[in-house]
């Protein structure tokens, strides 16, 4: 952040100094653009950047500038249907659509400042030029420059369209998300018939309030709770259960190991759309898995040691709190493990075979080697692979939903802010949205989330850099 103040800093005292000592060519591109590069003769140059000008400024008057104008209140003139009794046609009047204010609002702050940042450019590029002239030196023509984005920069050339990607799919959308996050855009205010507005933090003060009204707080905390436990638990069971499963195929006496490899990896061809939805089925209250535990006898053995009560049907596998979470969990290994199986079998192919030699001569036996060799290794090379897990399991929306779509809670507290016990952050954000419309929660939802794996990684990855055993395994 010092270094990006810094760098603003930099690029204003140049912008000082080119209109401070620059000629009258260089102080008329304060009001064209392309006057600095007329006064040197190139043309295509200044016409393009006059054009640029023009059409920039144009459309900020004419398409942004009637939005931001209202971003203060997102609009004040509702939507209004009226009879005609002259026509016998409904009319509807001249009414703001709080959404596209805000989104056309951002969207032109975002061109106000790329223009800012391309007039103080430009003003430097013709001081320099200015500077070339003075000199005696050779200026780049248009022709030169079409032919350095060719060759010398044409990294620029690869970046501009992946580059512009991002601002339209990424920055935008984040940005329009934290901003809906102060506003009450929820069921009750939905454009373009009714109007939402600005509400401050309200929103994020819900997010931690318990009342007899509003219980986000409780719902929360136990949500969040729940999201970094199975975090935790999804990653490192699948992780151990990768890294025993390769152990056990590749170790010299196990046979037909191509084989063993190509079942468990057929479970990752399989669609996960379709095997858990498959899988919650089986599970459910009337399913065959549960017919089967009632046939063999393990329904009456869960109720004689006290896991069930004298009056239950059917195991609750995903019907109710405790038993779903195990749940998931377990299909969640029999899900990750065989992608961890996989990529642990690269990793053991590749430990350096003098130091289990050397581990081998000094006495050490098998679990010893495995627990000061072979898995201080693989956690070091999969160390950013795992913090990636971690975070790809806060937000891990198949797994959860898929399994867990039409468990009902009877918790009231949970239910009255829409959450069920299984969900995860991503999975209550997703039921806000498409189920109740709560956008304004959701998006401080998404903000938390964003929060907590940011700090996740940026905590955890800051720790592996600072690390001083990349020399340990060469």
């Amino acid at each position: 952040m010092k270094n990006f103040f810094s760098k603003i800093g930099n690029s204003l005292k140049e912008f000082g100094q080119a209109l401070a000592h620059g000629d009258i060519w260089v102080r008329l591109s304060l009001v064209i653009m392309g006057a600095g590069y007329f006064g040197r003769k190139q043309i295509m140059r200044g016409i393009l950047m006059t054009l640029l000008q023009v059409g920039v400024l144009a459309s900020i008057v004419k398409v942004f500038m009637p939005y931001m104008a209202k971003l203060n209140t997102l609009g004040t003139v509702q939507r209004e249907e009226i009879f005609d009794p002259l026509t016998m046609q409904k009319t509807v009047n001249d009414y703001d659509n709080s959404l596209l204010i805000l989104l056309y609002g951002i969207i032109g702050i975002l061109v106000i400042i790329a223009f800012i940042a391309l007039y103080i450019s430009n003003i430097k590029t013709t001081y320099k030029i200015y500077k070339l002239q003075q000199q005696g030196e050779h200026i780049n023509t248009f022709k030169d420059d079409v032919a350095s984005f060719k060759n010398e920069r044409f990294h620029i050339t690869l970046l501009t369209l992946p580059s512009l990607g991002v601002i339209l799919i990424n920055v935008i959308p984040i940005l329009f998300m934290v901003c809906i996050a102060f506003t009450n855009y929820d069921e009750n205010h939905q454009p373009p018939t009714y109007l939402f507005t600005w509400v401050g933090i309200k929103n994020f003060v819900n997010l931690f309030t318990t009342s007899q009204t509003i219980t986000f707080g409780y719902a929360f905390i136990r949500v969040l709770v729940w999201t970094l436990i199975w975090a935790v638990l999804a990653t490192a069971t699948t992780f151990l259960g990768g890294i025993l499963l390769a152990q056990f195929i590749n170790h010299e006496d196990t046979h037909f190991k191509s084989m063993w490899r190509t079942l468990f990896v057929i479970t990752i061809g399989i669609p996960q759309f379709v095997t858990l939805l498959l899988i919650s089925k089986m599970f459910g209250d009337n399913g065959i898995v549960n017919t089967f535990c009632a046939n063999v006898g393990i329904l009456d053995f869960f109720k004689n040691i006290g896991l069930l009560s004298p009056g239950d049907a059917f195991i609750p596998f995903l019907s109710k709190p405790g038993w779903v979470h195990v749940s998931i969990i377990l299909v969640n290994i029999w899900v990750g493990i065989p992608y961890q199986m996989l990529i642990a079998t690269g990793i053991l192919m590749n430990i350096p075979s003098d130091q289990i030699e050397s581990a081998k001569i000094d006495g050490a036996n098998k679990f010893q080697i495995f627990w000061k060799i072979t898995m201080p290794y693989v956690m070091f090379i999969t160390g950013p692979s795992l913090i990636q897990s971690v975070i790809a399991n806060i937000n891990n929306f198949n797994v959860i939903y898929l399994l867990t779509s039409n468990y009902k809670t009877a918790n009231m507290a949970m239910a009255n802010s829409h959450a069920v016990e299984p969900d995860l952050l991503i999975t209550w954000l997703f039921r806000l949205t498409n189920e109740y419309s709560n956008f304004k929660m959701a998006s401080v939802i998404g903000i938390v989330t964003f929060i907590i794996c940011a700090a996740l990684s940026l905590l955890t990855f800051s720790r592996m850099i600072s690390s001083d055993k990349e020399g340990v395994y060469r």
